[in-house]
Formats: C-alpha cells, structure tokens, sequence
C-alpha cells in the first residue's frame, strides 16, 4: 500500500503507520469558533502523539433544503481557512464542489476533498487532481454511497492519469441501505486498500440519516451521535489508516448535521482508544 505524507507537515498515512486524524468542524460557521476547535483537537492530537489535519468545509453545497446554512463560501472561506492554517500551523482538509474552485482551493488545502455525491464526475476529479499534484497536497475521494468498494479503482485510474504521482486517498462513509438510512460495510476498507490507496473512515457522516432529521420534518439530515465511536471503533479495527471525525463547541447548535457531530470533550477519549486500537492492527 502506499503511504501518503505532507512533505510540510509531520503527517503521513498509509500501511503500519500511526492513526492519522482529519477532524474539525462539519462547516465554517465563524472564525472564532472554528479556531477553538482546531486549538482543542490539536493540543489533543500532540499529546497523544497523532498527526492531525483541520477540516473544514467552506461551503455545504449538497443540502436538503435551499435555506439550510451553506457556510461563508468560497472567498470568505478560504480566507478563513488560511488563517487558521497560519495561526495553528496546521494543514488543511476541504471540499470542493466545482472544477473551476480547483486551483484557489488546492493553494489553501493540503488534503482536497471530492464529496461522496460528486466522486464521479470527471471534470471535477481532475482538475481537482491537477491543481492538487501541482500545490503538493493530497486528494481524498469520498466514496459514493451508491458505489461498491471495488468500483473505486475507476476514480483512482482518472486521477492516476493525469498525475505522475501516487496522491489518491479514500474515504469511506456509508453505504444507502434501504431509505433514510446508511450502513458501513467493514470488509470494504479491506477491499479498497487491495487498490493499493490508505482508506479513511468518515465516522461522523457513516450515522447520518438522510433527509430523516424530525426537527425540521426532513427538510435536513437526521443522526445517530452515538454511533459515532462504534464506527470509529470498528472500522479502525477493520485496518482503517485514517479517522474522520466532526466536532463543535456545541453541536445541538450547529448549523449543519447537528445529530452527528462530537462534542469537543469527547475528542481525547475516543480518539486515544482509536490509537490503542490502531496499535494493535499495526501489530498484526
């Protein structure tokens, strides 16, 4: 399997390496507390000795209703990001949504994200693979809840084409199960490292209830919070290389996916488990 690092941060992943950690905010709502999280999960990742990425998205433009909050956008949020890149001296973790966002996204991101619904469409699959190649960064491809493991490989020979590196990182969240519900099949991590890639967990959006949320009568994404860590739990011991995880300083009010996110205080305890987990797979 290849392992994947940031040449400018201590941080890799791949094959016997430590858990890495990607984890944040679902979405930018403010500068301030987008910073709170990145300092707390930080200081939680340096003393348990975990290589640690801040995410963030800038805009949630996949939503289920036309007034749920998106975030600040591309310029605002970018901006943003850049300030916390700087302030912590993190790298980055984002979304991007359209192929022309790739070059100004890429210059921020150190890990660009192709969403879950969007992994299939090419135009945006290279040009996010191109500018990322060129900024030296790493792309995460979030599988498709409608995709089988095996069928990545056509994602990953897009982006091989037309890079001369190896840069392709997976991410699995959940497959569709019958109606507003997702299940995560732990076999297919093994399957998609058989592609030779390190393979994230998205814990946070593997409990999600699709347009299920009863606050809004299914105008927005419902959650199982507690079933964050048994995903987490289980898909690290399954042999995921990478964590994905989605915090807010108080997630009953947060503007996106509120039902699945962590509270902050949550972070050292799960994700010092996920090591010990990690540590043992590793020994294996």
């Amino acid at each position: 399997m290849t392992v994947l690092s940031l040449e400018n941060y201590n941080w890799s992943v791949g094959s016997k390496k430590p858990l890495a950690v990607i984890a944040g905010c679902n979405v930018l709502e403010s500068l301030e507390q987008s910073l709170a999280v990145g300092q707390h999960l930080q200081s939680v990742c340096a003393k348990l000795d975990l290589p640690y990425v801040f995410k963030a998205s800038f805009d949630k433009a996949n939503r289920s209703s036309i007034k749920s909050f998106r975030g600040p956008g591309l310029t605002d949020g970018l901006a943003m990001l850049a300030t916390i890149k700087a302030e912590l001296n993190l790298p980055i973790c984002t979304d991007i949504h359209e192929a022309a966002q790739a070059k100004a996204v890429a210059a921020v991101a150190d890990i660009v994200q192709i969403p879950a619904f969007l992994c299939r469409q090419t135009d945006l699959v290279v040009a996010a693979a191109r500018a990322t190649e060129a900024a030296g960064g790493i792309v995460q491809v979030k599988k498709a809840q409608f995709i089988a493991p095996w069928d990545v490989k056509n994602i990953i020979s897009k982006i091989n084409e037309v890079v001369s590196k190896d840069m392709v990182l997976l991410c699995e969240r959940g497959v569709s199960f019958g109606y507003n519900n997702l299940v995560v099949d732990m076999l297919g991590i093994g399957e998609m490292q058989k592609l030779g890639v390190p393979v994230t967990i998205d814990a946070t959006h593997a409990v999600q209830l699709p347009g299920a949320d009863p606050r809004t009568g299914g105008a927005s994404t419902g959650g199982r919070r507690d079933g964050v860590a048994v995903i987490a739990r289980a898909a690290v011991a399954a042999g995921a290389d990478c964590v994905f995880l989605e915090f807010h300083t108080n997630p009953d009010d947060a503007l996106c996916d509120a039902p699945s996110c962590l509270p902050l205080d949550a972070a050292e305890g799960l994700l010092s488990q996920l090591k010990s987990i990690r540590e043992i797979h590793n020994r294996l």
